[in-house]
């Protein structure tokens, strides 16, 4: 057994050097670097510092800013209400991870949706009535995070 220990730290008191790697890490995350050299030479670090701490260090998502909600949703079998349903959260600028939607039968589909809501402009309350509005939206339902 390990006696590996993980601890949060504030940023402001990591050497330079570990926020240098997280920066890396996040532009190969993103694609933004295609390889692990380019990603160091974009942020000013050796390879091998970068190798040295990059299975070590990990950045912390704070959870109030990376709020999760997941709706389940029974939508009428027409042409364009998921559609509706997707371009009403971009509108709301949520952020869509997930969506899975299961074969219509009887003339409904159920349909699950993950989406981040840090930036959107309500609360997951808010964007549920909203959805609940649309054409063609039978029935939503919150199943995971935050109602506020």
């Amino acid at each position: 057994m390990s006696n590996e220990r993980l601890v949060v730290v504030s940023s402001d008191v990591l050497p330079e050097i570990i926020l240098k790697v997280l920066e890396a890490k996040k532009l190969r995350s993103v694609g933004d670097a295609k390889s692990s050299a380019e990603a160091c030479r974009e942020v000013g670090i050796s390879r091998s510092a970068y190798y040295k701490y990059k299975d070590s260090v990990f950045a912390y998502e704070d959870k109030l800013s990376s709020r999760i909600v997941t709706f389940y949703l029974i939508l009428k079998d027409k042409k364009g209400v998921l559609s509706s349903v997707l371009t009403k959260l971009s509108e709301l600028n949520a952020n869509v991870l997930t969506v899975n939607q299961n074969i219509p039968v009887e003339g409904v589909a159920a349909v699950t949706v993950s989406f981040r809501c840090e930036a959107a402009e309500l609360d997951a309350g808010g964007i549920r009535r909203e959805i609940a509005g649309l054409t063609g939206v039978v029935d939503i339902k919150i199943i995971a995070g935050e109602l506020t």
